[in-house]
């Protein structure tokens, strides 16, 4: 069965238009890397770029390079990234961390909603986006709740429990876009028009979905959006994340934190502040632009590649991915946990088994001449499968679960620690 499977894979990568984006990154050898959306890949040009900035811009340049390349960085990234998730240039701001921006808009919504006590999200969102949220209600919207939907089978939510939870008193909605966990999916269009009927404001997590699935914010009627770029964009650990405000949206919300380059005339100094009347008013401090220039590389290759394109090859990817699961994984134990209707999920397959972690560690750190494989792992029991179009072909999939049988088969897990890694 299983040579059936890579001379599928062999076919599959020789028709592939998109495989020769694999070689702008970075590799170690004799390994395969599935956590793409958990960190990308490092471009080849990344390198060249960000040496020649600290080498010239930086070493040569210094202080003059602010006006001479550094002080529109900001808004040149934001004009690409803008072609990725469906917006105009004037409403994606980057900088910050995605935390930091989830803070600054949801801190806005509620401030101009105030009439409203109602804040809405699920228990699959990623946990620190309900952080942000539970911080806000004990510190400065104590008179506020937050309302969890809850999904009944850990992966999916039914979009009809937003119909009976988005009342006239809800006053925002957050949620990710492509859950974490499972990487079920949901309609943005759909959830937005649930919103907008109640005169809710919405805001997306994109971190999961931005560059892997087609994100049309303006199409769908979005109001804002957070996102990172160091997933499935491949902008280096830590990259400074983005946010998005609906054009018509942006002089109505207030930012909590007014800074400098949120200022109108920042370097007048006036003691005086008077935002913005753009998307930067959501700014804080100075750019980070060492950062800022490791995003470019990663950006140009996802548009040269087309988001459509990469959807297309992550949903067979995925199918193909499922299909060895089931045959070769299932009757070992594993679970799939990701929603099987392609149309509902992103870019992982997350699967389940009791000794989860172990095997994820084997897999990482094999004790015999086995490829390394890199997934990722998720408590209780998950191991997150991670696509990343632009580098991953349709071999190393099989390559991947051919490994983890041989895994479980010759419990060669049981060679591994239970004691977890402060990073898993």
């Amino acid at each position: 069965m299983i040579n059936e499977f890579y001379q599928k894979a062999f076919e599959l990568d020789k028709k592939d238009e998109l495989v020769r984006f694999k070689e702008a990154f970075v590799s170690e050898p004799n390994t395969i890397y599935l956590d793409g959306n958990s960190l990308g890949k490092l471009p080849k040009k990344t390198i060249v770029q960000t040496n020649a900035l600290v080498t010239n811009q930086w070493g040569k340049g210094l202080i003059r390079s602010w006006n001479d390349h550094w002080i529109d960085l900001p808004q040149k990234t934001a004009t690409k990234l803008a072609q990725i998730v469906g917006a105009q240039p004037d409403e994606i701001f980057v900088g910050d961390s995605t935390s930091l921006n989830l803070y600054k808009l949801a801190f806005a919504a509620l401030n101009l909603n105030q009439s409203k006590k109602k804040i809405i999200s699920d228990n699959l969102n990623f946990p620190t986006d309900l952080y942000i949220l539970q911080g806000l209600i004990e510190q400065q919207f104590k008179d506020h709740s937050l309302k969890i939907i809850e999904s009944q089978d850990g992966i999916t939510v039914d979009e009809k429990q937003f119909e009976e939870a988005i009342d006239n008193q809800v006053a925002l909605v957050v949620l990710s876009h492509v859950v974490f966990k499972s990487a079920f999916m949901y309609d943005m269009a759909h959830i937005n028009d649930l919103a907008h009927q109640k005169d809710a404001l919405f805001i997306w997590d994109l971190s999961h979905s931005v560059g892997s699935v087609p994100v049309n914010l303006n199409e769908s009627g979005a109001d804002m959006a957070v996102g990172c770029t160091y997933k499935y964009l491949n902008g280096g650990p830590g990259a400074p994340a983005f946010l998005y405000v609906r054009k018509d949206l942006q002089k109505q919300l207030q930012s909590p934190i007014w800074a400098w380059f949120s200022h109108q005339a920042p370097f007048d100094f006036s003691l005086d502040y008077q935002p913005k009347d753009t998307i930067q008013r959501f700014a804080v401090g100075t750019p980070s632009v060492l950062s800022l220039a490791a995003i470019e590389s990663g950006l140009d290759i996802t548009l040269e590649a087309g988001i459509d394109r990469l959807r297309t090859k992550s949903q067979h990817q995925s199918e193909f991915l499922i299909e060895l699961i089931q045959q070769l994984l299932v009757p070992q134990g594993f679970r799939i946990v990701s929603p099987l209707n392609a149309n509902q999920r992103g870019s992982h397959i997350s699967i389940s088994h009791p000794e989860g972690y172990r095997i994820s560690q084997a897999m990482i750190k094999p004790n015999d001449e086995s490829k390394v494989i890199v997934p990722d792992f998720r408590p209780p029991d998950n191991i997150r499968l991670g696509i990343a179009p632009l580098y991953n072909t349709f071999t190393e999939l099989v390559d991947c679960v051919e490994r983890i049988w041989k895994i479980v088969a010759e419990d060669q897990y049981k060679q591994y620690s239970t004691e977890r890694l402060t990073v898993t």
